[in-house]
């Protein structure tokens, strides 16, 4: 039985290797690309055959969700009236490894007729498609990793790796930030929780709260009772300090029962605004290895966001 394992391993050694050959391909017309995509007052536009034409379907979706609008429009339909999706103020990104697809090349008199920019990825420099755009960007690879040359595999590779540069490119340009990223995905908890404030999930009610002065066995059954695994010591609304269970063990076995709040507390305590983006909650929590954060408005403590509950976002 042959080793179908090594057979993966030189597909991915080929693919990889098509995607890494375009650093040596790219030039200054990859930016000259960027500052036309910028300067649009209307969409980018992606067209492509067969193979292409999913990868440009991909594409597209990748910019449209990254802050460039942009659809996949099918070159076939197009010469059949879906050419009128297209707009003066767009910009039409063609994509043919051949650079000859018939169905490409016969979009190309309409798109120079309205003057709209065209923008060419295909892996033939000399290729009817290249000569006619006005940008080009070459996605050749030397090998495709179908045995019998035939099926694109590499090519395609290189084609979606290309198009990924494009957009995040795009994404510094924009200075594109996690809360527009969020605006675009509204959906699914990656959605929710980039769009979702400390305010939204914390525990604002009932909150374990002592004095300075309070003695042990306060802290013990405040913290028991309110079942949050920490107590916030306050004078009045201010936040001095925070009480976590594991405060508790170690002032248990140093013998600290006759110890007040203020002793075993942790001063200046992390603390995050009730306004905060709870992706930054997170961030912040993980790093201090911190299961919990206080909430504030201001210097006032209203609330307490658990790391769990951001988890269920």
């Amino acid at each position: 039985m042959r080793d179908f394992i090594q057979i993966a391993k030189e597909v991915f050694d080929l693919e990889a290797n098509a995607i890494l050959g375009l650093k040596e391909l790219i030039n200054t017309d990859f930016n000259a690309v960027i500052a036309c995509i910028l300067g649009l007052k209307g969409r980018l536009i992606i067209s492509g055959m067969g193979k292409s034409g999913h990868i440009g379907a991909k594409i597209a979706a990748t910019l449209a969700s990254t802050g460039t609008p942009s659809f996949f429009l099918h070159p076939a339909e197009a010469l059949h009236g879906d050419l009128g999706m297209l707009e003066k103020k767009d910009a039409l990104l063609a994509i043919s490894n051949s650079g000859e697809s018939e169905e490409i090349l016969r979009l190309i008199p309409s798109v120079k007729a309205r003057k709209i920019p065209l923008i060419a990825l295909s892996g033939k420099k000399d290729s009817t498609l290249a000569r006619e755009s006005d940008y080009f960007l070459s996605i050749s690879v030397q090998k495709e990793a179908c045995p019998l040359q035939l099926a694109p595999t590499s090519s395609t590779t290189a084609t979606l790796a290309m198009g990924d540069a494009i957009a995040v490119a795009l994404m510094h340009a924009r200075n594109f930030k996690p809360e527009d990223f969020a605006l675009f995905h509204p959906g699914g908890s990656l959605g929710r929780k980039l769009l979702t404030r400390v305010k939204d999930v914390m525990v604002s009610e009932d909150l374990p709260i002592v004095k300075p002065d309070s003695n042990f066995k306060a802290l013990i059954v405040e913290m028991t009772s309110k079942k949050l695994g920490i107590c916030l010591v306050c004078e009045g609304e201010k936040l001095l300090g925070i009480i976590t269970d594991g405060d508790l063990r170690r002032a248990l076995g140093a013998d600290k029962f006759n110890a007040k709040a203020e002793e075993i507390m942790t001063k200046n305590p992390k603390t995050i605004d009730l306004n905060t983006m709870v992706t930054e909650a997170e961030s912040l929590m993980l790093e201090h290895k911190i299961k919990e954060l206080v909430v504030v408005d201001n210097t006032n403590c209203v609330g307490v966001v658990q790391l769990y509950a951001i988890a269920r976002v």
